[in-house]
């Protein structure tokens, strides 16, 4: 288990775009499961959408991919760990992406990661996101980790 202030030893992104908030288990180098708490005062639902908050899709998929980016430094050797400050994770493609019910205010989204494949920096990862155990989206996601 991970809290937000380990996560924020590990990615660079802070508030408003840090999304994540806790790891609940990862397996290095196979898979992860994260959560955010979405929560009414965001500031995107001041302007997705007034009067009916949807979280978009496009920030589902940034949580899982930062998921990913830390179930691929936790997976990294503990030599290559000491430099973590000095890396960033960039997406390199999102494929299969497809969004399947709506996320709301209040929701729970849960972000489970597989690894399809790693070699060197280059990571592809089995990508789903959860809301109370129903799927609300998907992504094929390949990254790869570069020096700042």
């Amino acid at each position: 288990m991970m809290d937000v202030v380990q996560i924020q030893k590990i990615l660079p992104h802070r508030y408003p775009f840090l999304l994540v908030d806790r790891v609940v288990s990862c397996d290095e180098g196979k898979a992860i499961e994260a959560y955010k708490n979405v929560s009414i005062s965001e500031p995107v639902f001041e302007g997705h959408f007034p009067g009916h908050p949807i979280y978009p899709g496009v920030m589902i998929i940034e949580g899982m991919a930062q998921a990913g980016g830390i179930l691929a430094f936790e997976s990294m050797g503990d030599d290559d760990k000491d430099g973590v400050q000095d890396k960033v994770v960039y997406f390199m493609s999102i494929d299969k992406c497809k969004f399947r019910n709506p996320v709301r205010p209040g929701d729970k989204l849960v972000y489970r990661l597989g690894v399809i494949k790693q070699k060197g920096p280059i990571w592809v990862l089995d990508g789903k996101a959860y809301v109370d155990d129903k799927l609300v989206a998907e992504a094929e996601l390949k990254a790869m980790i570069v020096d700042k």
